[in-house]
Formats: C-alpha cells, structure tokens, sequence
C-alpha cells in the first residue's frame, strides 16, 4: 500500500513529509463540516497522489544518476584492471587507436550491464 511505497522513498525528508500529509486528514476532517468532508478527503487524496508522483519522479532521476555513475565506476575500475596488459610489452609502440580500441572493448567487456541489472531492483519502487 501506500505506505509501502513512502518508506522507500529516497530522502527521509520526503517520508516524513509525506507522513506528514497522510496523518493530516485525521486532523481535518473532525472539524469539517459533514457536506464537505467528501469534497476534504478528495483534495486530499488528490494533494497525497500529486506529491508522490512528484516524488518518484525524483526518485527516478536520482536512480538514474547513480545508475550512469555506477556504470562509469565499473569501466574505470576495469580500465585501472585492463591498461597495464596493453603497455607491458617493452619495445612495441601503442598507437592511439589501439588504446581507443581497447578502453572501447573494456567498457563494453566491464560488467556494467550485469552489474546494474542486479542492483537496479533493489533501488526500484514496488
């Protein structure tokens, strides 16, 4: 339920403002004049869904952020792994092209893709 879906929210601050507004109805509707409390508790669920659209949107391009630095952590760190195989031999000159060739095959040779297949679900909403 919703509930759920909050506490997987990224930021705290975002959790707790949306506790915040969930709990809020309970304030607003014993004061609320009974011909309005459909109309109270529709704005409400309507300021409730807004929010957390608004907030997984956030969520989704933070996500997507980390996701692009991951990645590019995971090709460096294979490069750091790979380039030292490439300039060992002494005598022999690395052209520029081999070089781009081979950072090229080690991003795609990384493990980005497994990687980030398997922890991508863990950050993912429900």
């Amino acid at each position: 339920g919703i509930h759920k879906t909050v506490a997987s929210l990224h930021l705290q601050s975002w959790r707790n403002e949306m506790m915040d507004e969930i709990n809020r109805i309970n304030q607003v509707l014993p004061n609320t004049d009974e011909r309005r409390k459909t109309a109270a508790v529709q704005q409400w669920m309507e300021l409730v869904t807004r929010r957390l659209n608004r907030y997984k949107a956030e969520h989704k391009a933070l996500l997507k952020e980390a996701t692009t630095l991951l990645e590019l952590a995971l090709w460096k760190a294979n490069l750091d792994d790979n380039e030292g195989g490439l300039i060992h031999k002494e005598g022999v000159r690395i052209t520029r092209g081999r070089r781009k060739r081979a950072r090229k095959e080690s991003c795609i040779t990384s493990g980005a893709s497994i990687v980030i297949k398997n922890v991508l679900p863990f950050l993912q909403f429900e």
